[in-house]
């Protein structure tokens, strides 16, 4: 049983709705603590008002196999960003203002919808400013009958205390470990002091979830994954994320080390980015997962044969 459904149940997570909302008021949901009252249509960083912005939702089938799974992962992606990664795939709609304002009742029937498609989660992309708004229209889609599990998806560049409000409603973080040194942080993705908000709000999500329970499927209904993109030059400092993560963490910890970056958006602007990740540059990030005992991964085989050690996917003819 997906977490949020006993929260509903308690009252919980109604009260963790006001309480967030309330923030909304004086904004501090994510380290730019902008202040704006955005229950008024005042914005920050993120450019988001009261109202979510939604760019698109669908049955998503390209993320790890424990998420996507057979029917796919329910993926929801929200305007706006608390970073401004100068490579953003999802640039059009994170930085430019792609997408649509709806409701909260039209953000729980999208969530509803991508249930009915038989998707195994409800995938939220960059959600934390909008936090308070999934909330508010978790609580609807609930009284309808939502069940599957919630999947975070974010950056990672969070405020511990924030994530904290989440225990017992997030069933599945699948969060960003983007940047070992904030001198890169700020460079490429205008995220200051980002190493401590990440590795503080990661450890609160592992406290909360732990490393993963998954279902006879191979499908993961509780838990965390921790991605990491792998960046030209050393330049997220894979190195020292890995000790982090075996230090802090747990050495059984699931892993996504990703090799696929391409120099999108801004990236041509900096010589040292501009370019797609080597073999050999991701070798050494493979290498760096293996020096510290860290088992559980996705992997690519050449970039292109994944692996996801640990866990494995049963075919289903539902």
């Amino acid at each position: 049983m997906a977490a949020y459904i006993e929260a509903y149940n308690s009252g919980r997570l109604k009260e963790v709705s006001d309480q967030a909302t309330k923030i909304l008021a004086s904004c501090v949901l994510c380290p730019r603590r902008c202040k704006v009252n955005r229950l008024k249509g005042e914005k920050g960083y993120c450019r988001t008002g009261a109202e979510p912005r939604v760019f698109s939702y669908l049955a998503h089938h390209g993320e790890e196999p424990p998420i996507s799974g057979i029917h796919g992962s329910g993926t929801i992606f929200f305007s706006g960003c608390t970073m401004a990664c100068v490579y953003c795939q999802n640039f059009e709609f994170s930085q430019e203002g792609g997408g649509r304002e709806i409701t909260h009742e039209e953000l729980a029937e999208s969530m509803l919808s991508l249930q009915k498609m038989k998707c195994h989660n409800i995938n939220l992309v960059t959600p934390t400013h909008v936090m308070p708004q999934i909330l508010t229209a978790l609580l609807i889609a609930v009284k309808k009958g939502l069940r599957i599990p919630i999947v975070y998806n974010t950056s990672g560049y969070e405020l511990e205390d924030i994530i904290g409000l989440l225990e017992g409603i997030v069933d599945i973080y699948l969060v960003d470990m983007r940047y070992n040194e904030d001198k890169a942080s700020f460079a490429y993705s205008d995220a200051a002091n980002y190493s401590n908000y990440n590795r503080g709000s990661v450890k609160r999500m592992y406290a909360q979830v732990g490393v993963g329970e998954f279902d006879g499927q191979g499908i993961m209904q509780k838990g965390i994954i921790i991605r990491h993109l792998v960046l030209p030059g050393g330049i997220a400092g894979t190195g020292g994320i890995m000790r982090f993560i075996a230090d802090e963490i747990s050495k059984d910890a699931y892993i996504s080390l990703m090799s696929q970056y391409t120099p999108y958006y801004r990236a041509c602007n900096f010589k040292e980015i501009d370019r797609k990740l080597s073999l050999q540059e991701y070798a050494y990030a493979q290498q760096a997962m293996e020096k510290y005992g860290l088992g559980n991964g996705w992997t690519q085989d050449s970039f292109g044969l994944a692996r996801f050690a640990g866990v494995h996917i049963k075919p289903s003819f539902d």
